[in-house]
């Protein structure tokens, strides 16, 4: 049975179809602090049933998802992309509703039967794009007691909906495990691991524990004081075992009562939220096993002794816990920390044993989580990385590369590398002097906000990410008059660098004629020269240092540089790195064209590395040192010179992840 609803589902996610050309199975990410209905990410389904591609295999993919999503964020639904014929879109759907349904029972048990389903079909046979989807609820779970969504609505600013009432919540906690095991049964080990997490288990949920809760985006004077909780705040007083004592100050008892927004300022200016990193609030929650609290009177202390029967070893395993949680800003701080954290703690803990286990004789596997915000996500993910293996290792490649395919992210570009990943850590600990970092002074991106070219009806085509832009004179380095191509290689390597393909630093002009000596193009004596390079030697170094090859355009005069434009502009979107122009004495950097096929006018995104100046943002777009140029402006003059040749070096992005 279908009936048709006017409840709204609310699309928060950039894209939710990943693939919209094979069929395939995607679940949909929601958060029990959003409106039931709506959709903020989806993932695909990875692993499915031999017999059906359309049947998740639930097990593998509760335990990865579990993994992978932080507390507070949960599968609400699935959108089925199929080419089946001769198929109703309500049997599709009620399938879509069974699985999402059989998911849930198996990663959050029988807490969650009060949820709103999603069931999402797109019939590929008949689909012309997203807005084909077609959607379903069940207010059940029941596949068969279906009702259609006749609305659904694209919101215009998703940050702002996820994080305007929104915090996130991060803990840490480094644990030692001893595990004791017999030398003449070693199979021991792996129940003695068992009962070591599980131990950790129990003290997460030990009337004695305490938890300090504090606001990460504290001023720099005042603010809220830190939140203590202890464990007999988190449970119910005829949960607590008999020999559990509760001496619960004033302070306490408020403590209770108090929301996350207790840390958070009411007139925070919402109006602007763009990303997770620099605009979500975020509270930091650290855990104290200690049980010296004072008791009602007094007590000896125990010592507990269990000999061994026999000779034994002991093996201390590392693990080293680091879980996020999303939470609406008015949930109180015990439900936080015993609905999030704890459970968040205890799937992080599980995750790990299934990784550690099967190799924890042979070597002891170096884990650690990351968290990651890939461009189009509005949420964190988490992904447990060996660290025994480098990154460039073809297990981790895989690693990455199935992480990937599930979130739907392209596969030539290194979005989920360690360099990648987001830096959560207290602000207490980025107090150190950032002054002295190399590069950390220069500007980034300088070409944002610049006025427009002044083609009419063109197509601007630009770099894509980030770069820092490097010119004459910087670093105390008198480089006037032989260097600029020097230091457009050194914007070009920043912008790999930004990417993360590389965490080389870039290199100095010494550094540079090292390479070029190094492989035989230089004499020694060019170390320490004053002599120019061009666009050739350019590409030698980026591919001795970075491993980047480059494509060279040649021009036989600056008059033919405007032909190059179509070409230029394919570069720019399809690999996106700066563009080095080399001709005569002079070199600059491309950012970008702006080209109208039509008319053949075109303008060029020029960053000038002849500036001498200093970091000053405002001077360099007012000089003209970042801009367009015409190859001819108003004034008849001429940019490019009509008597030099030209050589333009083209960077390949690297086919990597």
């Amino acid at each position: 049975m279908v009936v048709q609803i006017d409840d709204g589902i609310r699309i928060l996610c950039r894209n939710l179809v990943i693939s919209k050309k094979e069929a395939g199975f995607r679940w949909l990410i929601g958060s029990p602090f959003l409106p039931s209905l709506s959709i903020v990410s989806t993932i695909r389904c990875l692993h499915t049933l031999p017999s059906d591609p359309l049947s998740p295999h639930l097990p593998k993919e509760s335990d990865e998802i579990r993994s992978l999503l932080p507390r507070g964020f949960e599968v609400i639904g699935v959108v089925i992309v199929h080419d089946k014929t001769d198929v109703k879109v309500e049997k599709i759907a009620g399938d879509a509703i069974s699985a999402v349904r059989n998911f849930r029972k198996a990663r959050y048990g029988n807490d969650n039967e009060d949820r709103v389903l999603i069931g999402a079909v797109l019939d590929l046979n008949n689909a012309s794009g997203e807005g084909d989807v077609q959607f379903f609820v069940s207010r059940t779970g029941n596949s068969r007691n279906l009702e259609k969504v006749s609305t659904v609505v694209y919101e215009d600013q998703p940050e702002r909906e996820v994080w305007e009432k929104g915090c996130i919540i991060r803990c840490e906690l480094p644990l030692k495990l001893p595990v004791y095991y017999s030398l003449k049964n070693p199979t021991d080990v792996e129940s003695a691991y068992v009962r070591a997490i599980e131990d950790v288990e129990r003290k997460l949920r030990d009337p004695q524990v305490s938890f300090i809760i504090e606001s990460q985006n504290k001023p720099s004077s005042g603010g809220p004081h830190p939140v203590i909780l202890h464990g007999t705040q988190l449970i119910l007083p005829e949960e607590l075992p008999e020999n559990a004592f509760i001496i619960e100050s004033d302070e306490e008892s408020l403590a209770k009562s108090l929301p996350c927004s207790y840390f958070f300022s009411e007139t925070k200016d919402t109006t602007s939220i763009t990303s997770f990193e620099e605009d979500a609030d975020k509270l930091q929650v650290s855990i104290m096993f200690n049980r010296s609290r004072s008791s009602g009177g007094p007590a000896a202390p125990i010592a507990e002794y269990y000999p061994a029967l026999g000779e034994a070893k002991l093996l201390v395993v590392n693990h080293k816990l680091e879980v996020l949680s999303y939470a609406t800003k008015d949930l109180p701080l015990t439900r936080m920390i015993s609905k999030l954290i704890i459970p968040g703690l205890v799937d992080q803990l599980h995750s790990l044993k299934k990784k550690f286990l099967p190799d924890l004789m042979i070597q002891h596997p170096l884990l650690r989580p990351y968290h990651f915000i890939p461009s189009g996500f509005l949420h964190p993910i988490t992904v447990i990385y060996e660290l025994s293996y480098g990154e460039t290792e073809m297990k981790q490649v895989e690693v990455r590369k199935s992480l990937h395919l599930r979130l739907g992210l392209p596969f030539d570009r290194p979005l989920l590398r360690i360099a990648n990943a987001i830096n959560l850590s207290s602000s207490k600990d980025d107090t150190r002097d950032k002054s002295n970092l190399k590069g950390s002074y220069l500007l980034k991106d300088v070409h944002h906000g610049i006025p427009s070219s002044g083609v009419s009806g063109g197509h601007v085509s630009l770099v894509q990410g980030s770069y820092e832009y490097y010119h004459y004179l910087q670093d105390g380095y008198d480089d006037s008059g032989w260097g600029c191509a020097y230091r457009s290689l050194q914007t070009i390597i920043s912008w790999f660098r930004q990417q993360h393909y590389t965490s080389i630093d870039v290199p100095s002009h010494r550094e540079i004629q090292q390479a070029l000596v190094e492989i035989g193009d230089k004499d020694p004596s060019f170390v320490g020269s004053r002599e120019w390079i061009g666009a050739i030697e350019l590409s030698f170094v980026l591919d001795k240092l970075l491993g980047v090859s480059c494509k060279v355009i040649n021009v036989r005069s600056g008059a033919e540089v405007p032909e190059k434009c179509r070409e230029l502009a394919l570069h720019f979107e399809t690999q996106g790195t700066p563009i080095m122009i080399g001709g005569g004495v002079l070199a600059y950097t491309l950012l970008g064209v702006d080209y109208n096929e039509v008319s053949g006018d075109c303008a060029f995104l020029i960053l000038d590395p002849h500036y001498t100046g200093n970091e000053d943002l405002k001077k360099i777009v007012n000089g003209g040192w970042c801009g367009w140029k015409k190859a001819v402006d108003s004034k008849g003059k001429h940019f490019f010179l009509q008597n030099k040749f030209y050589n333009l070096l083209l960077p390949q992005r690297p086919n990597m992840v």
